[in-house]
């Protein structure tokens, strides 16, 4: 039974990890090498705590779990029955966490990597007993989106992957296991093949940023958050797929590099919210205005999916 988590990593995703894995009553400790990463996540722990009661989202009877900070690798790892893995998405950055970690955990100490799309197998090439190590993706923000996807590689062992489906439902999240270890795994191939085709029509002149979003948002962002890809092709028929599909899919973006405009602006530092430009521009106040006012929605649309308000 898992009861012991260490967190290698703290980043964007590992403060809300951390807060959702001890509302489900496990203990957790967090590391990072910088301090500053380490006070940036006390801070934002938190915060997710305060979203997780706004959710409604009790502890288990034995009470909720605990987290623990610390900038001491083997500490951290010390005693874990699971390890989550959560650098960045660099095979070498990985790998020297898997070299660092090997001699300090059990060989029956579970391994799981936050990728989010580097296939497993390839991290396994790296690590001693790879039918412990695993692919446990969480989606952003980890503390409100409840879906994590579960990748096993070539040699990871079934009751590997059993168990970590098995603690996700535990502590009332949704596991979905994806059955072949493919690049990107499904959420995220999914998404880039949206994001390929929105880029392209924006960079194409067909529609300006904000309408796109709007498009997307309001159409089939708001039938797919009820209504699934394949459920949507049952509701609209699939003779009209069919139909459709026959002309349209010739006429899709199909690239396999990187949109001019995105080199552009990635090559000019304008990366988006954290550089204050990218697509759109943001003010200091409008990053922090945007980041409480998404959490709310995010949090009613939960509620709202799952019937409670």
């Amino acid at each position: 039974m898992i009861r012991n988590i260490a967190i290698i990593g703290l980043g964007t995703m590992g403060p809300g990890m951390a807060a959702r894995l001890a509302r489900g009553g496990l203990q957790v400790v967090a590391y990072d090498f910088a301090p500053a990463a380490i006070e940036r996540a006390r801070l934002v722990l938190g915060v997710a705590e305060t979203v997780l009661d706004a959710l409604g989202i009790a502890p288990p009877p034995a009470g909720v779990g605990t987290v623990r900070f610390t900038d001491d690798i083997g500490d951290a790892v010390s005693g874990a029955d699971l390890v989550i893995e959560n650098v960045p998405e660099n095979i070498s950055v990985k790998a020297e966490v898997y070299r660092t970690i090997d001699g300090l955990i059990g060989s029956d100490t579970i391994v799981a990597s936050d990728t989010s799309g580097i296939p497993i197998t390839k991290l396994q090439a790296h690590i001693s007993h790879p039918e412990r190590m695993v692919g446990m993706h969480w989606s952003n923000p980890p503390h409100i989106i409840p879906m994590i996807e579960v990748i096993g590689g070539e040699k990871t062992a079934p009751q590997t992957v059993a168990t970590i489906r098995d603690l996700i439902r535990s502590i009332g999240l949704l596991p979905v296991v994806v059955k072949k270890d493919v690049p990107g795994f499904v959420e995220n191939r999914v998404l880039y093949a949206l994001l390929r085709e929105a880029v392209d029509l924006v960079e194409r002149g067909v529609i300006d940023p904000e309408d796109l979003d709007t498009c997307v948002s309001w159409g089939i962002g708001y039938k797919i958050a009820v209504i699934g890809p394949m459920a949507l092709l049952d509701m609209a028929g699939l003779d009209i797929y069919k139909s459709v599909s026959s002309f349209l899919n010739a006429d899709l973006s199909n690239r396999d590099d990187v949109a001019p405009m995105v080199l552009e602006k990635t090559n000019a530092s304008k990366l988006g919210i954290k550089s204050g430009e990218g697509m759109f521009s943001y003010t200091p106040e409008q990053t922090k205005a945007l980041q409480g006012e998404r959490a709310r929605k995010l949090v009613a649309v939960r509620r709202i999916l799952e019937g409670r308000e």
